[in-house]
């Protein structure tokens, strides 16, 4: 530990912050990912078994992935190295991987931590292959991105991912306890306040333990109420980046509560990407595309609605303009729900592809001219308006195309209406026939 002070230039008595002095000294009291670190855990399970295999840890900032890496070296007796791949270069890399190789000679092994591996390019990614493969190193990465998107396949592949989660309410309640325990103090807050601090600190233990080590520095006359709490503590931006997986999670997430009918989820979704700062216009883009995807001709007013919104927002803004993109979700997700125009759309373009370039048949093209007239061009075509019902029945397929059935309505909303038409005319071909 006096190695750790002295890198970070303080001495073995200097202050340090309640996070550090609360850091786990074993696996055991890591919180909140009991479904690694529990006796029946996969992490635990590697260590009874006394080979650790190299690692990704996947999971939101706060979480426990260098502290999970730091343990796990002790365990096994391995050499504890830790680089960042933000402030690292290929010439750090190599360092490492020497200063293993000749740890290995005398018997030692190395549990090297990158912290944010993401970061680093392709050709850096594919450097750890041999030293991971040889065993020179236990390759131990962590990241808050999809590593199915950050990461190499190839190093992928000889690595383990571990989710780790976002702190829920109880673990975060064991580390406040801890912190009052080891402070003998208590959190000045009521019990609203104190449910106020776990939402400020959004499942991030270490920025929770910060707010913490504020609010017990302090001296109150009573206990905050949640107003007062917000005073003294500045709430913090929701961890949302715009251009990675949590933007498609989220734009995810309101689609399927749009779908499912469940309007008071989409709201919450809609809610929670606005407040992140996304961009509301890519809201609103979704919306478009859903109204016509997943309501289509059920109700024909849904796109104009979707519409209308986007004109509303752009010409309101921010934020008076938020509440028509609420109204857009409120009226999407009760509407009732078909995808018969998309799948109609995809089975048709389908068919495009394999049948080629048939041409029309000959009673419905045009014949300009006396030659086209002469061959048969628009020869026979009946024109439905002079028909009985409005309907002639003719075929409009190629002729070298039997009779294909694309778009099927449901029987919701105005796509019930279309139906009976469908049926209508279907009888009526039949009987022409």
């Amino acid at each position: 530990m006096s190695d750790l002070f002295a890198s970070a230039g303080l001495e073995q008595g200097a202050p340090r912050p309640l996070a550090d002095r609360l850091r786990p000294k074993k696996l055991s009291e890591v919180v909140g990912q009991g479904h690694l670190t529990d006796p029946d855990g996969t992490l635990w399970r590697m260590l009874n078994a006394g080979k650790l295999s190299s690692l990704i840890f996947w999971g939101p900032p706060g979480t426990g992935k260098t502290t999970t890496a730091r343990l796990l070296a002790e365990d096994i007796d391995l050499y504890f190295e830790q680089i960042s791949a933000v402030f690292s270069g290929v010439a750090d890399l190599r360092k490492c991987f020497e200063a293993a190789k000749e740890r290995r000679r005398t018997g030692k092994g190395t549990l090297l931590f990158v912290d944010e591996i993401h970061r680093f390019n392709k050709s850096q990614q594919d450097g750890f292959l041999p030293y991971v493969e040889d065993g020179t190193i236990v390759l131990v990465g962590a990241t808050t991105e999809n590593p199915s998107f950050e990461l190499n396949a190839a190093l992928l592949s000889r690595m383990q991912v571990m989710v780790l989660n976002r702190l829920d309410q109880t673990a975060m309640e064991e580390l406040l306890v801890r912190a009052e325990e080891i402070e003998e103090k208590k959190l000045p807050l009521s019990a609203d306040a104190r449910a106020l601090l776990y939402n400020m600190a959004d499942g991030d233990g270490r920025y929770l333990l910060n707010l913490a080590e504020i609010l017990l520095g302090l001296d109150f006359e009573e206990d905050l109420d949640a107003k007062a709490l917000l005073q003294v503590l500045q709430k913090r931006a929701p961890v949302y980046d715009k251009g990675g997986e949590g933007h498609f999670n989220l734009i995810s997430a309101l689609h399927k509560s749009l779908r499912g009918s469940d309007t008071d989820a989409a709201l919450y979704w809609t809610a929670r990407m606005l407040d992140g700062g996304e961009d509301p216009l890519y809201i609103l883009r979704r919306l478009v595309r859903f109204a016509v995807e997943d309501i289509g001709l059920a109700d024909p007013q849904a796109v104009v609605q979707a519409n209308a919104a986007r004109e509303t927002f752009q010409f309101l803004g921010t934020p008076e303009g938020e509440l028509a993109i609420a109204q857009s979700v409120i009226y999407l997700a009760t509407a009732p729900k078909s995808n018969a125009a998309y799948m109609a759309h995809k089975v048709s373009m389908k068919r495009a592809k394999e049948t080629g370039s048939l041409t029309p048949p000959m009673h419905i093209l045009n014949a300009p001219t006396k030659m086209m007239k002469d061959l048969g061009y628009g020869k026979d075509y009946q024109y439905d308006h002079d028909a009985k019902d409005g309907f002639s029945g003719q075929d409009f397929f190629p002729d070298d195309m039997k009779r294909e059935q694309y778009y099927n309505p449901v029987n919701r909303g105005f796509e019930r209406e279309i139906s009976k038409r469908l049926d209508y005319w279907a009888k009526l071909r039949e009987e022409k026939s």
